[in-house]
């Protein structure tokens, strides 16, 4: 029996110092810990799998008409919204990376949507504002505006690496977009494209649209969601780090990227899947002409879905996918046991 005594922290102290501050350094580590993980969200193996996440894939599209690819964006059965996102709470940021939030969502506003109605823009804005919430996509208004806008393909949103930021804003637009930005922020939401993370235009085909859930069409641009995990409300639990670069620097930073334009060259005639295609460069631009014969070999070949070329973990699989109904699908992370035998699992 220990006599209590003995159990006096001051007698602890004199009788075995070292062991007591031991004892007192591993306390301290434990409370560090638990402070640490008291708010999260994921659990150790989430993180990993988080940790291990390809970049999203660049904008590839299909080699269409665009004639073609309204059809088969019209095609593309609407899903839905799967829920409104929540109301973005910026003013956590001090005034100087409000004001970068702003200057950032703005311009992406603007070149992205500059002609759009103010629906459209609004939903651009609420695209951008999901992905500061996705554990998929940088925890910054300006980090997700200006992802890949450095590399010379993946850039996110094409006004970042297409030369449109040359152009000098016109003021009217630039204010109505600035309006826009300026109430997302302060926690407008556009529920119709709930929580859309990606949009394309009407007249191009995404090879990834497909693999998507379609959530919306709005003016001139059609908006996705991902249709497993990552889709779903719960997903979208990453905190808004509150610290914005300068928009400035990462302008110039995109805009001194020499990307190589092609060489000038004569119309020339190429096959493609053993079909004639007639290339005629234009200026700056490249026509791409199909032969009734080229077009339909291009619709036969079979394009590798993302999750196939990127080596996707079963995990990636299930929360890219749509393999289990939502009532049964967690927010992120390892894909949910399936006791039902006539759920499919991925």
């Amino acid at each position: 029996m220990i006599n209590a005594k003995t159990l006096h922290p001051a007698n602890l102290w004199r009788n075995h110092p070292r062991e007591s501050g031991v004892m007192a350094v591993l306390a301290l580590v434990s409370a560090a810990v638990i402070a640490g993980t008291a708010g999260s969200t994921f659990s150790l193996s989430d993180r990993a799998e988080a940790a291990v996440m390809p970049p999203p894939p660049a904008m590839e599209y299909r080699a269409v008409a665009p004639d073609e690819a309204v059809k088969i964006n019209n095609q593309i059965p609407i899903a839905g919204p799967a829920g409104a996102a929540r109301p973005f709470l910026g003013r956590t940021a001090n005034a100087a990376a409000q004001g970068r939030a702003l200057d950032c969502l703005t311009s992406a506003i603007y070149y992205e949507a500059g002609q759009e109605s103010s629906d459209g823009q609004r939903a651009v804005a609420q695209v951008i504002l999901n992905r500061v919430r996705h554990p998929a996509f940088p925890s910054s208004v300006c980090g997700v505006v200006y992802e890949g806008s450095t590399r010379q393909t993946g850039c996110q949103f094409t006004f970042t690496c297409d030369g449109s930021m040359a152009r000098t804003p016109m003021n009217d637009p630039w204010n109505r977009a600035r309006q826009v930005a300026a109430a997302a922020l302060a926690g407008s939401v556009y529920a119709n494209v709930g929580n859309a993370t990606h949009y394309h235009a009407y007249y191009v085909v995404p090879y990834w649209a497909s693999s998507l859930a379609k959530t919306a069409v709005v003016g001139a641009h059609l908006f996705y969601r991902w249709s497993g995990g990552w889709g779903l409300p719960g997903a979208f639990a990453q905190a808004y780090s509150g610290r914005e670069a300068d928009p400035r620097a990462l302008k110039l930073a995109a805009m001194s990227i020499i990307r190589q334009p092609a060489a000038p060259q004569a119309p020339t005639v190429t096959m493609v899947a053993g079909a004639a295609v007639k290339v005629e460069p234009d200026g700056k631009r490249v026509r791409v002409l199909f032969t009734p014969q080229a077009r339909a070999a291009v619709e036969k070949i079979v394009h590798k879905p993302y999750v196939e070329r990127a080596g996707a973990s079963d995990n990636l699989r299930w929360a890219m996918g749509d393999g289990a109904p939502a009532a049964t699908e967690q927010a992120f992370g390892a894909k949910p046991a399936v006791a039902d035998p006539s759920i499919k699992a991925n």
